[in-house]
């Protein structure tokens, strides 16, 4: 399937990473975009997206649609410990309700976003075979996502793909800016170093992510829902960097000479994932995805408006 002269849902759409695949897919289909306003804003949306301000747990969602791509999330720990029932509500009660109500516009297609989080430290790479644990509210949401979808596909063969993000960033100059203190690191540090401000890290700045390129993530949804994908897949680019390394490289891209500033870890020990990269194998046999956007491409388009 090819998505062209399509109806595609976005929840989550006016966010970060759901404005991104509304607008990429925008040109060539009908595009309609449900977010709360919660971390979006229809500002993020080109004109040609149909926005609607909903909610993923009301009754009347515009389902009759060739494709979902479910992004509407409470998507991080802070979120969910300040308020577990909501953060289980909206990620797991407010999928079930877009999928049921897609599915009974007859809609088979979905493609969601879950997350890394669940593999834990990992310096090798998290291929999806491998077990998982639960730590937090946000991992427990996200992995009931992933067993309703696993029921969704079992029970009423729908074609139902789970998106295992890694680190996803495009900076203040892309949709992130909306988010703040809930946007990826290396948009938060750029900002402030292009403003002479200490970049702040947890500890003592050895902790590692899998950065990955917000316009490779969009490629991955796509062809996910382009080849009607079932299952969980990671999307990252099997490499990891440590947030002092980070801080450096975005000293030489901006041109700045800035130490961060290090203070102790708000999120306990036992639950903060210190490491993490992705094995995106998977993915690739089935759609020959594979990252596109190099770490120093990519900060060098964050930085950019800086210069």
């Amino acid at each position: 399937m090819q998505l062209t002269d399509k109806r595609i849902l976005v929840t989550g759409g006016a966010g970060f990473i759901g404005s991104n695949v509304a607008n990429n897919l925008a040109g060539e289909n009908d595009v309609i975009v449900v977010d709360d306003g919660y971390l979006g804003t229809p500002e993020n949306l080109d004109d040609a997206v149909e926005f609607h301000e909903q909610s993923v747990l009301d009754k009347d969602l515009p389902t009759d649609v060739d494709v979902v791509f479910h992004l509407a999330a409470l998507s991080s720990y802070k979120m969910h410990e300040e308020n577990p029932t909501k953060g289980a509500r909206v990620n797991i009660e407010g999928f079930v309700n877009t999928v049921e109500q897609a599915r009974d516009d007859g809609c088979d297609t979905v493609v969601y976003a879950s997350t890394s989080s669940i593999y834990g430290n990992r310096t090798e790479p998290s291929p999806v075979t491998m077990d998982v644990t639960v730590n937090t509210g946000y991992e427990a949401s996200k992995l009931g996502r992933e067993k309703y979808a696993e029921y969704f596909a079992n029970h009423y063969d729908m074609n139902i793909a789970g998106m295992r993000f890694f680190s996803v960033y495009q900076g203040y100059g892309g949709a992130e800016e909306h988010k703040k203190e809930y946007a990826n690191v290396i948009a938060q540090f750029a900002d402030d170093m292009a403003k002479g401000e200490a970049p702040v890290l947890f500890g003592d700045g050895t902790q590692t992510r899998d950065f990955t390129h917000v316009d490779d993530i969009v490629r991955g949804l796509v062809l996910a829902a382009e080849n009607q994908l079932t299952g969980i897949y990671n999307l990252g680019t099997g490499e990891q960097i440590s947030f002092n390394d980070l801080v450096e490289l975005l000293n030489e891209e901006l041109d700045t000479d800035i130490e961060p500033e290090y203070i102790e870890n708000p999120i306990p020990d036992s639950v903060y994932v210190h490491d993490t990269m992705a094995d995106y194998s998977e993915i690739n046999a089935a759609t020959g995805w594979e990252p596109k956007i190099t770490l120093r491409d990519g900060l060098e388009s964050v930085c950019e408006q800086y210069k």
